[in-house]
């Protein structure tokens, strides 16, 4: 004959697959970051790759401030660089730009 289990033994057993589960979550969330920022590293590579094959020399790490500075500049007198990626702008009741992707339909 089995031996029907009691309530404590039934909660017991839930909160061991709560607990399961909640590291396989844990667990997919860590891999899901890792690949984000495999894949952000990766694209910021391929960044610095494409702007040093264009200077056609590598860039020294004292020159990227100028780099950022001089795009900010292009930015702040036209919006030169983000329309040359296909991007428009708008700005908002703060003040702050809001780009958008051009729709390459028009």
């Amino acid at each position: 004959m089995t031996q029907k289990r009691t309530i404590e033994e039934k909660i017991a057993e839930l909160q061991k697959k709560q607990a399961q589960l909640k590291a396989q979550e844990k667990a997919l969330k860590a891999k899901q970051s890792a690949e984000k920022r495999k894949k952000d590293t990766h694209r910021k590579i391929l960044i610095g790759g494409a702007v040093e094959s264009v200077l056609g020399f590598p860039l020294d790490e004292d020159a990227i401030p100028r780099l950022i500075s001089f795009l900010k500049d292009q930015e702040k007198r036209g919006y030169f660089f983000s329309s040359a990626l296909g991007y428009s702008h708008e700005t908002d009741n703060t003040g702050k730009v809001i780009y958008k992707k051009k729709n390459p339909l028009l």
